[in-house]
C-alpha cells in the first residue's frame, strides 16, 4: 500500500481525510502512542535563523518522559540536531548574544543553563539553592527573572531550603490550615508560594544576590499549577518586569481575580498593580517592541473560568486602556508582537481547529493564518511564521508556514509513522440544541472495508469548557479506538470553545440539557449518515465533565449504550461543590455555593438518577485527583455494586486528574479496550 500524507490545510466538510500508511502498516495502538516523541515548545533566535524547541522522548522502563533541547534551521536547510546532553533540559530560548539558555537538572536541581551555537559546552547560569521553575531572559542581555518557590516569610533562599528540607524529615505528619485552597491539582499546600526574583547578568552568568521583586504579594507568579514564563516578561530596556499574579487572602479558592503588575526589575520600588478595577482574570504581559504598549489578555466576568480572553493595550505613558479587536468572538490564548510593533499573533480555537491569528493594531482586523488542525505553539520571525502543528492523524512536528501551507521543519515519529496506519476521519455538522449548528467528527476504523458495520466508541470531551477536535492527543486519542477495530464519534456540544462565547457560556447552568441534546441529536446524525456505524453495538466514554455526563447518560439515556467508561465523573453535584479544590467553577456553573443555590445543584445531578442506571460501566480514578476527588468515583462505583450493574474500578494511587506514567498509560488503555471488548465484540 502507497504511502498517502495528509494535507497541513484541510477544508473542514471535506470528504475523509487520509492518514499516513506505508507498506504493509499495522494498526496504531497505545503502545505506539506513548512511545512517540513529542515536540512542544518553540523558540526563534533573534535573526530568525534558528528555532529551538523541547522534544520529550519516554524511557518506558523508567515510567517517565526524558525532555531535551534541539535545533533546527527556519528555513528547513538541515536537519534537526539535539543540542543537550546529559539530564532533562526544556524552556529554551535565544538570548541577545545569540547563546541558547534553557532549563536543565544536569547539576543535580533545575538551573538555567547557556549554550553557545558556536561551540564548546554549555554553562550553567544560575546557581540557586532552589529548582527554577521558569525564567525570562531581558532584552538587553544584563539581567535574568527567575521563579522560585519559597517561603513568604523566609528571609532568605537558602532559609527556605533549610525549611522544605526539615519538612521531608518531620517526624510527625500533620499540617494545620487556617484557610481554604488546602490543597490543589495533586498537592497539599505547603505555604510555599511561586515568586519572582531577577539576577544581573555578566558574560552569561548571573551574579549577586537576587531580588526578590514580588515580595511582600500574597500570592503565586507564574500561577499554580500551570502557569510558566508566559505569565511575565521584561520591557524592551530591561528596566521593568511585568507579571500576572492573584492576590490570596481567605478567598483565594473561589477568585479568578488575577491581575498584571508592574515593578521595576531592580527591585528598587514596590510592584503596581495594573489592572485593579477588573475583578476577573488579567494574564500574559507582553510590551511592544518600542517599548510603549503593554498587551495582555483579559477576562470580564469574575470567578468565571472560561469567558472569553479580549487583547487588551495600555499606554505606558498615559495608562489610557483600549480592547483590541472586540467584535472578534474567539479567545486568545498567548500573544506575541511583530518586530516592528504593527500586529499582535495570538492563538485560537476555531470551529474543531486550533489556528494562529493575526491582530492589526490600528484597524482591529483579523486574519487567520492557518488551516486545519492544531497550532500547539508558534514563533514569529524575519523568516515568518514557525508552528507546531498536529491533526487527529499526525502528532505534532515544526512546520513553516509559506501562503498558508506547511512545510515539514522536522520530522520526528518518521519511521514510526510510516509503519502505521490510522483511521480516516472527517468533521461534520448537525442541527442541535435550538437547531443551531454544532459540529462533530467521526473516525473510521482501521482496515475499513465498505459494507461492513463496525462498533462504535463515541468520546465525550471534559471541560466542559473545552473542545474535541482536530488534534493529536496523548490521553484521548481517537485513533487507538480506530486501531482497536472501533469507529469513534465525538461532538463540540453547547459549552465547547471555539464557535463564539455565546455558545461557550450556553451550558453553564444546563450540565445535563443542551449538552445531552447535543449528543443525542449528534449520534442521530451520525447514524444516520454514516452507515458504518453499527449503533447496537456502541459505547460511551468520558472524563472530567465527560465523566460526569457518563453518569448523566446511565440515569437519562439509559438505553443509547451497551457499555460506558467514566474517568474522574462527577456523581454528586453537591458534594463536589464542597470538596473540589477550585471552588470558583462550580460556583459560577452553577450560580452560587451549595447552601445559597441548591436547588441548581440538583437540577441535574447525577445522584438523583442512580435508580434508572442499568448500563455496565468502569470507573476510573486518580487518587491524586483533587479536581474530582475520590470520593466521585468511589460513589459511582458504590452505587454501581449496589444495583447489581456489572462494573469495574480501575484506581491510579501515583495519578491526579490526568494519567502520565507511561505504564499507568498503557495498563489505562488495556483496561478500557478490555472492557469495550467485553461488550461490544
Amino acid at each position: 500500500m502507497k504511502r498517502l500524507v495528509i494535507a497541513a490545510a484541510l477544508a473542514a466538510l471535506v470528504p475523509f481525510a487520509i492518514a499516513a500508511k506505508s507498506v504493509d502498516p499495522k494498526p496504531f495502538t497505545y503502545n505506539d502512542l506513548v512511545r512517540f516523541e513529542r515536540v512542544s515548545d518553540p523558540a526563534i533566535s533573534a535573526d530568525g535563523k534558528l528555532v529551538a524547541y523541547t522534544l520529550r522522548e519516554t524511557d518506558y522502563e523508567g515510567n517517565k518522559g526524558k525532555r531535551s533541547v534541539w535545533i533546527v534551521p527556519a528555513d528547513g536547510s538541515s536537519p534537526a540536531r539535539r543540542v543537550t546532553g546529559s539530564g532533562n533540559a526544556s524552556d529554551a530560548r535565544f538570548g541577545s548574544d545569540g547563546a541558547l539558555y534553557f532549563i536543565s537538572s544536569r547539576s543535580g536541581s533545575a538551573q538555567v543553563w547557556r549554550l553557545s551555537l558556536i561551540g564548546g559546552e554549555a554553562t550553567q547560569v544560575t546557581s540557586l539553592p532552589l529548582d527554577v521553575a521558569a525564567f525570562v531572559l531581558a532584552p538587553t542581555g544584563d539581567r535574568v527573572a527567575v521563579a522560585l518557590e519559597v517561603f513568604p516569610d523566609a528571609a532568605t533562599l537558602d532559609e527556605t531550603k533549610t525549611r522544605l528540607d526539615a519538612l521531608e524529615k518531620k517526624p510527625s505528619a500533620g499540617k494545620l490550615y487556617d484557610k481554604l485552597f488546602v490543597r490543589h491539582w495533586d498537592t497539599w499546600k505547603n505555604g510555599s508560594r511561586n515568586q519572582l526574583f531577577t539576577l544581573k547578568m555578566q558574560d552569561g552568568v548571573a551574579s549577586g544576590a537576587p531580588v526578590w521583586t514580588t515580595k511582600g504579594l500574597d500570592g503565586d507568579a507564574p500561577s499554580k499549577p500551570f502557569g510558566g514564563a508566559e505569565e511575565f516578561s521584561f520591557s524592551p530596556d530591561g528596566q521593568q518586569l511585568f507579571f500576572a499574579l492573584r492576590e490570596a487572602g481567605h478567598t483565594e479558592a473561589w477568585s479568578t481575580n488575577l491581575d498584571i503588575w508592574q515593578v521595576p526589575a531592580d527591585g528598587s520600588a514596590k510592584p503596581v498593580n495594573l489592572t485593579p478595577d477588573n475583578k476577573a482574570t488579567d494574564i500574559g504581559p507582553v510590551v511592544s517592541p518600542d517599548g510603549k504598549t503593554l498587551a495582555w489578555r483579559a477576562m470580564k466576568r469574575p470567578g468565571f473560568e472560561a469567558d472569553r480572553y479580549a487583547v487588551m493595550l495600555r499606554d505606558l505613558a498615559t495608562g489610557k486602556t483600549r480592547e483590541l479587536a472586540k467584535d472578534w468572538d474567539r479567545s486568545a490564548n498567548t500573544l506575541t508582537w511583530s518586530a516592528d510593533g504593527s500586529t499582535l499573533y495570538t492563538l485560537a480555537d476555531d470551529l474543531g481547529q486550533s489556528r494562529v491569528f493575526a491582530i492589526d493594531i490600528a484597524s482591529s482586523k483579523v486574519k487567520a493564518l492557518t488551516g486545519d488542525g492544531t497550532v500547539a505553539g508558534f514563533v514569529i520571525g524575519n523568516k515568518g511564521l514557525v508552528v507546531a502543528h498536529n491533526s487527529i492523524a499526525k502528532p505534532t512536528d515544526l512546520y513553516r508556514s509559506e501562503r498558508g501551507n506547511l512545510k515539514p521543519l522536522t520530522r520526528h515519529n518518521r519511521e514510526a509513522l510510516a509503519a502505521l496506519q490510522f483511521g480516516d476521519y472527517e468533521q461534520f455538522k448537525f442541527k442541535g440544541w435550538n437547531d443551531e449548528t454544532v459540529y462533530g467528527y467521526v473516525v473510521k476504523p482501521v482496515g475499513y472495508e465498505k459494507g461492513r458495520k463496525y462498533p462504535v466508541a463515541f468520546i465525550v470531551h471534559g471541560g466542559p469548557q473545552g473542545s474535541m477536535g482536530n488534534d493529536f492527543h496523548y490521553r484521548w486519542n481517537p485513533q487507538t479506538y480506530a486501531g482497536a477495530g472501533y469507529a469513534v464519534v465525538f461532538i463540540d456540544f453547547h459549552g465547547s470553545t471555539g464557535y463564539g462565547q455565546k455558545f461557550t457560556d450556553s451550558i453553564s447552568g444546563d450540565w445535563g440539557g443542551k449538552p445531552l441534546e447535543d449528543l443525542q441529536k449528534g449520534w442521530a446524525h451520525a447514524l444516520k449518515t454514516y452507515d458504518f456505524l453499527d449503533g447496537t453495538k456502541a459505547a460511551a466514554l468520558g472524563a472530567s465533565y465527560g465523566g460526569y455526563m457518563m453518569n448523566w447518560i446511565a440515569g437519562n439515556w439509559p438505553d443509547a449504550f451497551k457499555a460506558i467508561v467514566n474517568h474522574d465523573g462527577i456523581f454528586d453535584n453537591r458534594s463536589m461543590g464542597y470538596n473540589t479544590e477550585e471552588l470558583w467553577f462550580d460556583e459560577w456553573e452553577l450560580g452560587g455555593t451549595p447552601y445559597e443555590q441548591p436547588a441548581a445543584y440538583e437540577k441535574h445531578n447525577p445522584v438523583n438518577h442512580v435508580a434508572k442506571w442499568k448500563t455496565p460501566m468502569l470507573v476510573i480514578q486518580g487518587e491524586k485527583d483533587f479536581r474530582v476527588p475520590t470520593e466521585q468515583g468511589l460513589s459511582t462505583f458504590t452505587a454501581l455494586q449496589r444495583r447489581g450493574i456489572p462494573s469495574q474500578l480501575l484506581v491510579f494511587p501515583d495519578e491526579n486528574h490526568w494519567v502520565l506514567k507511561p505504564q499507568n498509560s498503557v495498563q489505562w488503555h488495556q483496561t478500557v479496550e478490555a472492557w469495550l471488548a467485553r461488550w461490544l465484540k
